[in-house]
């Protein structure tokens, strides 16, 4: 599934590596979460450090 910016930019999540927090986080797998979790990540792409506050540990 895609994403656009507010400026229409498209975001494909596919094209972009997962954070490592995400990989061991219990909402990984979730249908339910995917597009929060996946606009997170956007939001975050070009910063040194990832943050999730949703985070939850498996």
């Amino acid at each position: 599934m895609a994403y656009f910016n507010d400026d229409g930019t498209e975001y494909n999540p596919d094209l972009y590596p997962i954070p490592n927090l995400c990989t061991i986080c219990k909402k990984k797998d979730n249908p339910k979460e995917e597009v929060i979790c996946n606009m997170t990540r956007m939001d975050q792409q070009d910063e040194e450090e990832f943050k999730c506050f949703a985070y939850e540990k498996k």
